[in-house]
C-alpha cells in the first residue's frame, strides 16, 4: 500500500500532545515475489505484502518506542510509546536528527515492479538451464531462485525531518552439483541489483556450474605456509567480519578490535575501505539512512590507515562528531542501530589492479581459495578465525589440481595487513563488495 504522509504527520502531533518532547515515525510498505525452480518446475512460489510503522519518542531525555502494522492502532502506539519512556533511563546523548538536504538517487526500476509470476519463473528456469548446459558434469540443481521486491519508506520527526524514497531490488542465486568419477562438488553463485538489467540470470547459472566443475577431483594436501588468493566472494565474507569492528556502537561498547586506533596504520598500505550509500544501482544505496540523515561516501581506511568509524545520530553525539548517515533498522519494529550501506574494499590510490586472469601467475605457487566454510564463526572482538576451505593449488603460475579439506587460520587484521594486490573483479554481495585478493602468506593446514 502507498504511504499516506498525512498519517505520519498526525501520529507526530498525537505523540507531542501526549507528552513527548520529540517524536519520530518510521513507516515502511513493501511487496515481494520469490520463485524457486527445480528440474524446470516450480518448487516454491511466494508473494508477499507488508506494512508497518514504528514510533520513537523522547520525554525528559528518556526513550520510548512502540510499533504496529495496523493503521487503526495509532492511538495505542502513541500511548504505549509515551508510557514506555516513563520506565526508561535518561540519556543525554539521545536526540533526533535535524533536517538536511539529501541527494537524489534513482533506486526504482519499473521492470522489477512489473515482473509477474510467469516472468519470474522464466528467468529462474533460464538460470537453471544455463547451468546444466554449461557442462555435462552438472548432475543436479539444488536450488535456483529469483527474488523481485519493491518498497516505500517514510521517515518524519518533530524537528521537521521529512524524508522518504521508493526502491526496488532483485536477485538471482543458484547452487549447482557437479559429479564425475564418484566425486561430487557444489558451486554457488549470486547476483543482486536494484535494477533488473543489473543481473544476468544466464551468466549466474553458468558461473555456478564452472565453479562446481573446477573442484571435481579435489584432493588433500600437506600443511604449509604459502601465498593465497581469496576469491571475491570469500574476501567479501571476511570483510563482513571486519565491518562489525567499524561500527562506532561496537567501539563504544568495547567490542571492536579497532577501538582507540584511529589514525594508526593497521591494514595493508595497498588498500582502502569505503562505505558509500550513493553508489548507483547497489542494494545498499539510499538517499537517507533509517533516521532520515543523508547518506554519503566515507573513507574508513585510507592506504591502510584507520580514518574513523560508522555512526548514527546517537553514537555521533557520544563522540561529538556528526552522524555518517549509517543508522540502520531491521524493520519498522526495530530501533536504529549502526550499519553499513555499501561497504567495499578497493586498491589504494596509485595501486594497479591485477587482471583476474593474471592472478595465478602473480602468486607463482599458492592456493586459490574458492569457497570457505564457517567464516561467520570468526570472533569479531579478537579477530581470530579458523575456517575450512576448498580451492585450486597453483604451481608455476598455473592451477594444477583442486584442493579439499584444507584449513586457513589467523587473525582478521593480520589477513588484511598482508594483502599484496587487488584484482579487477570487484563484486557486491548484498551490501558488501570486494575483489579477489592476493595475500602474501597464510597458514594452510590439512
Amino acid at each position: 500500500m502507498a504511504i499516506d504522509h498525512g498519517f505520519g504527520e498526525d501520529i507526530l502531533k498525537r505523540a507531542l500532545r501526549a507528552g513527548a518532547d520529540q517524536a519520530e515515525i518510521y513507516i515502511r510498505s513493501a511487496r515481494g515475489l520469490t520463485v524457486e525452480v527445480k528440474d524446470r518446475q516450480v518448487d516454491a512460489l511466494k508473494s508477499s505484502r507488508s506494512f508497518g510503522y514504528g514510533l520513537r519518542v523522547l520525554r525528559k531525555g528518556c526513550p520510548g518506542f512502540s510499533y504496529s502494522n495496523l493503521l487503526d492502532d495509532a492511538d495505542t502506539v502513541v500511548r504505549n510509546a509515551v508510557a514506555a519512556a516513563a520506565y526508561a533511563d535518561s540519556d543525554v546523548y539521545l536526540e533526533l536528527p535535524d533536517p538536511s538536504n539529501p541527494s537524489a538517487l534513482v533506486l526504482q526500476d519499473p521492470e522489477v515492479e512489473a515482473t509477474k509470476e510467469e516472468e519470474a519463473i522464466r528467468l529462474a528456469v533460464l538460470m537453471e538451464d544455463a547451468a546444466r548446459s554449461a557442462d555435462s558434469r552438472v548432475s543436479k540443481i539444488r536450488k535456483a531462485s529469483g527474488s523481485f521486491a519493491s518498497a516505500e519508506l517514510l521517515i518524519m520527526n518533530s524537528k521537521k525531518v521529512h524524508a522518504g524514497y521508493c526502491s526496488t531490488a532483485c536477485s538471482a542465486q543458484i547452487t549447482v552439483i557437479a559429479e564425475d568419477k564418484g566425486d561430487a562438488q557444489a558451486g554457488f553463485e549470486y547476483s543482486g541489483s536494484r535494477f533488473l538489467r543489473g543481473i544476468s540470470f544466464e551468466e549466474t547459472g553458468v558461473n555456478a556450474a564452472r565453479h562446481a566443475c573446477s573442484l571435481l577431483g579435489a584432493r588433500k594436501f600437506s600443511a604449509r605456509r604459502a601465498p593465497v588468493i581469496l576469491e571475491s566472494s570469500v574476501a567479501a565474507d571476511f570483510l563482513g567480519i571486519l565491518s562489525d569492528a567499524l561500527s562506532a556502537d561496537y567501539a563504544q561498547k568495547g567490542k571492536s578490535l579497532l577501538n582507540g586506533r584511529q589514525g594508526n596504520s593497521i591494514l595493508s598500505p595497498r588498500i582502502s575501505i569505503v562505505d558509500d550509500g550513493q553508489l548507483p544501482g547497489m542494494l545498499g544505496s539510499c538517499p537517507v539512512d533509517d533516521e532520515g540523515v543523508p547518506s554519503r561516501k566515507k573513507v574508513l581506511f585510507d592506504c591502510g590507515v584507520l580514518q574513523g568509524f560508522l555512526h548514527n545520530t546517537y553514537t555521533g553525539r557520544k563522540w561529538a562528531v556528526p552522524s555518517t548517515g549509517n543508522a540502520s533498522r531491521g524493520g519498522y519494529a526495530s530501533l536504529p542501530a549502526v550499519g553499513i550501506s555499501n561497504l567495499y574494499l578497493e586498491a589504494a590510490s596509485g595501486e594497479t589492479l591485477i587482471p583476474r586472469q593474471a592472478l595465478a601467475a602473480s602468486v607463482g605457487t599458492g592456493l586459490h581459495v574458492l569457497d570457505a566454510m564457517g567464516i561467520h564463526t570468526a570472533n569479531p572482538v579478537s579477530g581470530d578465525y579458523s575456517v575450512g576451505v576448498t580451492g585450486l593449488w597453483i604451481e608455476n603460475g598455473v592451477p594444477v589440481y583442486p584442493v579439499k579439506e584444507a584449513v586457513i587460520s589467523g587473525n582478521i587484521l593480520e589477513l588484511f595487513s598482508s594483502i599484496d594486490a587487488v584484482a579487477d573483479d570487484l563484486k557486491f554481495y548484498g551490501g558488501i563488495g570486494c575483489a579477489s585478493l592476493v595475500i602474501r602468506e597464510m597458514n594452510i593446514s590439512a
